[in-house]
């Protein structure tokens, strides 16, 4: 079993598509939302999954990206979590295979496709760091330092647990932590077995030179 942390902020254009392809993928998943005040009809959206899916909805204030996982963790019932963003679209999954590979590392995150209005962009930038090759530790060149991905990422609750998100970043909680993962002799591995469409939104943090 899996417990999904879906972070949630006026989302509604592409969340009931992050929750269908839970649907189609991991459909007896444990669904947290944790919502961030949102003031759109995104849990409206998230309502007409209540019939498929085992869906919390958690408000938070004082929100940083770090504090909702946090938070989301110390109510998760299940060892594998999957931090997804609630505007990615699961399109590929082998489960069995990265509940493996978690036995050895901290962490698992996936091949990400970046579609904008419709269209899959160019792989520059950030989007270069996913490529068709499996790597453990990967290291961004661009960022000069640790690479990881919360927008489609497993996790062991035991690692993160022991080793909670800071909470005082408000972007990139996933680079710190596979910072003080590698400091802590721990791995974790990228892989493109697993992959999403990851759908822009004007605020989102990763869309820098569209085309």
């Amino acid at each position: 079993m899996v417990s999904i942390i879906l972070r949630n902020k006026n989302e509604s254009e592409y969340i009931g598509f992050t929750l269908q392809s839970i649907c189609d993928y991991i459909p007896d998943a444990e669904v947290i939302v944790m919502d961030n005040n949102s003031t759109d009809d995104s849990l409206s959206v998230v309502s007409l999954f209540n019939d498929r899916l085992n869906i919390s909805v958690i408000n938070i204030n004082n929100y940083t990206p770090g504090k909702s996982i946090n938070d989301a963790v110390k109510i998760c019932s299940n060892e594998t979590i999957l931090v997804l963003s609630a505007h990615s679209q699961i399109i590929d999954m082998d489960l069995p295979y990265v509940v493996k590979e978690l036995k050895t590392h901290a962490a698992v995150f996936g091949n990400q496709t970046p579609i904008y209005r419709g269209k899959k962009i160019s792989k520059r930038y950030i989007w270069s760091h996913f490529t068709t090759s499996s790597k453990v530790n990967m290291w961004s060149e661009i960022e000069d330092r640790p690479f990881l991905h919360n927008a489609f990422c497993f996790y062991n609750k035991s690692d993160l647990v022991n080793k909670p998100f800071d909470e005082t970043y408000s972007t990139k909680e996933d680079r710190y932590w596979a910072a003080d993962i590698l400091s802590n002799k721990k791995s974790y591995l990228y892989t493109p077995v697993i992959g999403v469409n990851h759908y822009y939104t004007t605020n989102g943090a990763t869309w820098k030179g569209i085309g």
